[in-house]
């Protein structure tokens, strides 16, 4: 089991973001959090990487209890929903600081290589439009080995091959018993990678099954349609 969250509730002011929520990750398995804007997904990623810290509740990732355990995230890779770079340092010199920061084995040359960044290297961030800037995050989130990557909105701003790219290596990834846990908007990216669904609604997991399950719960043919019954009918799983 990667991760496992036993009642974990989260509040900003007035605003209750998570409600006792509970639940198990498998180890291996792709992973699509979803649900509307407010619902808990981001508060839900932070907890678990410890970047927020819950009201209530327990969170284990990879059997070690996280609380006053700051360890466990060098097993963890982190995808950000917007990556704020240094505006004034060159792509090369990024890899490289991280890398001097993480001191683990990477992979930086072969991913390069994957998403085209050879002639950006030598350029600053500040130039790279918003789709390269992605690219390096991704560079930057898959050069180590961890047993457990998170990526929030991966596929914000790539093109079509750098799309393909990445599927291919997130597939490549979990066919080495990786977890891997997505958010995404694009309900067509979620349908072909994802080998199980969470949808939180208010603050609470409505739904955690396949695909399949979903389509069955919610008497619908097409993905899309079924997340939005489910949304409408906001029933548990």
């Amino acid at each position: 089991m990667t991760i496992e969250i036993n009642n974990l509730h989260k509040q900003f002011g007035k605003n209750q973001v998570l409600k006792g929520v509970d639940l198990t990750i498998d180890q291996g398995q792709i992973y699509a959090i979803l649900g509307p804007n407010g619902s808990g997904k981001t508060t839900l990623i932070k907890s678990i990487l410890g970047m927020v810290i819950p009201d209530e509740g327990l969170i284990s990732v990879l059997d070690t209890p996280i609380k006053k355990n700051w360890k466990y995230r060098k097993k963890i890779d982190y995808l950000p929903q917007i990556a704020n770079f240094p505006p004034n340092i060159k792509v090369k010199e990024l890899i490289h600081m991280i890398k001097d920061l993480r001191n683990s084995p990477s992979c930086e040359d072969e991913l390069i290589a994957l998403f085209g960044l050879e002639p950006f290297l030598n350029k600053k961030l500040s130039t790279l439009s918003g789709g390269t800037k992605q690219k390096v995050n991704i560079v930057l989130t898959f050069m180590f080995d961890t047993p457990l990557i998170i990526l929030d909105e991966p596929t914000t701003g790539l093109d079509p091959k750098a799309l393909i790219s990445l599927k291919d290596l997130i597939r490549k990834e979990k066919a080495k018993g990786k977890t891997i846990l997505i958010t995404s908007h694009i309900m067509q990216i979620v349908e072909e990678m994802a080998d199980e669904i969470l949808y939180l609604l208010e603050g609470e997991i409505y739904f955690k099954g396949s695909i399949k399950e979903l389509l069955k719960r919610t008497e619908q043919t097409n993905f899309e349609h079924a997340i939005a019954a489910i949304t409408t009918t906001g029933s548990h799983a």
